[in-house]
């Protein structure tokens, strides 16, 4: 049987340092793509595929993603945002503890990045994964060049993550597989999270949980993504996913399902 999961953790606090001026004014989430708010393209998407609540953590210019937050609820019925602010801004680890409260009670639910955009149908098909096996935490993964813009994940031949090295240095890793920035759990991860100590950049990073996860023998395990995937980590990136978007998906994500 099916397991119920039926939430979301959206973490959505940080400013989005690499576009300079183009988040200087609005928190990069909600950047447009398309005629959308970023963070508009993941909630459809998560909602086309079943989910029905959305816990949001803000944190840099807050206000406008809890605007749009009621915005898009007012005019989507059928689903719930809440919003919740982390007031200090010590990495995605931190971001995820704000949402413990709101989640209570959720045997599974899924926690993604709201700056990364992919092919819609990657949703429904990790959702699918996600309600059907038996795991710990299941992540998203991609594959690239060399992930060291994001985390390397290393992978046996049935998809169960041996490794996660976060950020690793250019050319040092001998897996093409990145974490994508989403993920199905349940509360078991507060308590890696709170375990965590600060990384060298002064956060408390989610991945850090994952990977103790993973040392301690728990089942993570990965999906792949498929198709379009991007962080819009740069002023390029978000260009390409403006160019892509227009021309592959002129039936925009409006704010009515």
């Amino acid at each position: 049987m099916a397991a119920q999961l039926t939430t979301a953790v959206l973490l959505a606090a940080g400013r989005g340092q690499r576009l300079g001026d183009l988040t200087a004014n609005a928190p990069k989430p909600m950047l447009q793509i398309a005629g959308s708010p970023l963070i508009s393209h993941i909630v459809d998407s998560l909602a086309r595929a079943g989910l029905t609540r959305f816990v949001v953590v803000t944190g840099y210019l807050p206000e406008q993603i809890e605007d749009w937050a009621k915005m898009f609820a007012a005019e989507n019925p059928t689903i719930q945002i809440d919003t919740v602010r982390q007031a200090e801004l010590n990495g995605t680890g931190g971001a995820l503890l704000r949402a413990r409260d709101l989640v209570a009670g959720e045997a599974r639910f899924l926690i993604g990045w709201s700056d990364i955009l992919m092919n819609r149908a990657n949703y429904a098909r990790f959702l699918d994964s996600a309600r059907n096996e038996e795991y710990d935490l299941m992540l998203a993964v991609n594959r690239v060049k060399d992930p060291c813009r994001g985390a390397a994940v290393y992978v046996s031949e049935s998809m169960q993550v041996e490794r996660l090295v976060e950020k690793p240095a250019p050319g040092t890793s001998s897996t093409n597989w990145n974490n994508a920035g989403l993920f199905a759990t349940g509360p078991i991860i507060f308590d890696y999270v709170e375990r965590l100590t600060p990384s060298p950049r002064g956060e408390i990073e989610l991945p850090g949980a994952i990977a103790q996860m993973i040392s301690e023998r728990r089942v993570v395990r990965a999906i792949d993504v498929r198709g379009f995937w991007s962080d819009i980590g740069t002023p390029q990136d978000l260009e390409i996913a403006r160019t892509r978007f227009k021309v592959n998906q002129r039936a925009k994500p409006s704010n009515s399902r």
